[in-house]
């Protein structure tokens, strides 16, 4: 109740943006806290008692793995992008939600991929859900450029987004390649894990412009 009375009413300024990054911060926080405890709950013990009992479940523990990874990535850069922001509105934290929800979807997809074994459809869908994850990011990128036209250090900073573009075309072919059989599938993984080496290290554009606007001198 108390989350919906934020959504609807929030702090207002005297321009009538609403405020509180603070808060939007703290509860997408709380959410991928909990999107990696339910992918770690996914993981169960093996049967045996034997070594090779645990190596048989590598692909539950590989999967849990990769969207560790990825969930680490947006917690990182939603962090960053967050440093950039002096306002946010309506439209901004239903954007922020939308993200949310595709990333919840991952303790699901990272199930589904690793209980079969990596299977071409699933395979697929997980892609496809990571796909829709970059795109909701770009959209809260642009809501909060929206909310805020006096604030130019995001969009300074995301520039032509060619890391993006790119990022976004890799998924694409991850989703399709699944259906072009083992070798396909197994491309489709290759890409996956390669999209995070684009995004593992923290988004050095938004420092890079935060360091920029620090250097400038008081006037």
């Amino acid at each position: 109740m108390e989350l919906a009375v934020f959504l609807l009413v929030g702090i207002r300024g005297k321009d009538g943006l609403l405020m509180g990054k603070t808060r939007l911060e703290a509860f997408s926080d709380g959410v991928l806290a909990i999107i990696i405890t339910i992918m770690v709950l996914e993981l169960k013990p093996p049967e045996g008692h034997e070594l090779s009992d645990l190596f048989r479940d590598w692909p539950k523990f590989l999967a849990y793995v990769v969207s560790f990874i990825y969930v680490g990535i947006y917690w990182n850069n939603h962090h960053h992008m967050l440093h950039t922001v002096k306002r946010i509105n309506g439209n901004v934290m239903w954007a922020n939600l939308h993200l949310l929800f595709w990333l919840s979807l991952l303790p699901f997809m990272t199930a589904w991929a690793g209980e079969t074994h990596f299977s071409a459809v699933p395979m697929s869908i997980y892609a496809l859900d990571l796909l829709i994850c970059g795109l909701a990011y770009v959209i809260l990128q642009y809501r909060i450029i929206n909310a805020d036209s006096s604030n130019g250090l995001l969009l300074r900073a995301i520039g032509n987004d060619s890391k993006g573009k790119i990022s976004t075309a890799l998924y694409l072919i991850a989703v399709v390649v699944p259906f072009f059989g083992f070798f396909g599938t197994v491309l489709s993984g290759i890409i996956i894990i390669g999209n995070t080496l684009l995004w593992v290290i923290p988004d050095r554009r938004i420092e890079r412009v935060l360091a920029e606007e620090e250097a400038k001198p008081m006037t």
